[in-house]
């Protein structure tokens, strides 16, 4: 793997493994305490902030994705380059696992502490409002479809670029207000995948879903603002390159 790669790659893994351990770790461990606890509310600030302050502090190596939906999204918008998309989902599935993996050693320190659904998603029973497979379907298709129609615009040329991951932070805010009690929120395979290895049994076979209309979504999303916006609008930004490279 040659340094610009592995730069980049290294970028998205530990943008992932924040954005897992910090936002599933508002849910495990902060919102377990009804009394003083951060509820929904701080929960959806949490996954936002993770992917604010990610994007500042790494998005200008790899564009910062954190995701593989979005990258994948990007992708069909012409905004991340073939050789590229791969070695970002392996680095940002390898993030989210390690972030899991420390949040649960962390969290079973806790005498009385049981792992239960462990910030994982799940549609039906495992819904924590018990929404159906197809409602749960529909949610994680459309938010996920938003959150990469804000991000290509807001880091489209013609946008205040330098400020893009306020925006794409308070989406994610917006999407996990609307989804915590449909799906407790995915938009993001890698994300689903760490805490569903952990939580174990029927997470992990619910975890289709969370690939599936994520990256739905997301490269729907992509193919329409290819459209939408001017193509040299889309490309011709500080953080991406062309499909082709």
């Amino acid at each position: 793997m040659d340094n610009d790669m592995l730069r980049r790659g290294s970028a998205e893994f530990f943008g992932t493994f924040w954005l897992t351990f910090g936002g599933c770790g508002a849910a495990v461990l902060s919102a377990a305490f009804p009394e003083l606890g951060i509820g929904f509310l701080g929960v959806a600030f949490a996954f936002g902030l993770t992917v604010l302050t990610m994007a500042y502090a790494v998005g200008h190596i790899s564009g910062g994705h954190f995701n593989p939906a979005v990258t994948l999204g990007l992708w069909s918008a012409g905004r991340c380059a073939n050789k590229h998309v791969l070695p970002y989902i392996v680095a940002q599935v390898l993030g989210a696992i390690l972030g899991a993996g420390i949040l649960y050693v962390i969290a079973s320190g806790r005498a009385d502490w049981v792992p239960g659904g462990f910030a994982s998603n799940g549609y039906g029973e495992l819904s924590p409002g018990k929404f159906s497979l197809g409602a749960g379907f529909l949610a994680e298709f459309l938010a996920t479809f938003f959150f990469l129609f804000i991000i290509i615009g807001t880091t489209s040329k013609g946008a205040a670029t330098g400020f893009a991951g306020i925006p794409i932070g308070f989406a994610l805010v917006l999407i996990h207000l609307i989804l915590i009690p449909v799906t407790n929120t995915s938009v993001n395979p890698a994300r689903s995948t760490g805490p569903a290895l952990f939580a174990g049994g029927e997470y992990v076979g619910q975890l289709w879903l969370f690939w599936i209309a994520p990256i739905l979504g997301a490269m729907v999303a992509g193919a329409l603002a290819k459209w939408l916006y001017e193509p040299a609008g889309i490309v011709d930004t500080i953080v991406v390159e062309e499909r082709a490279a």
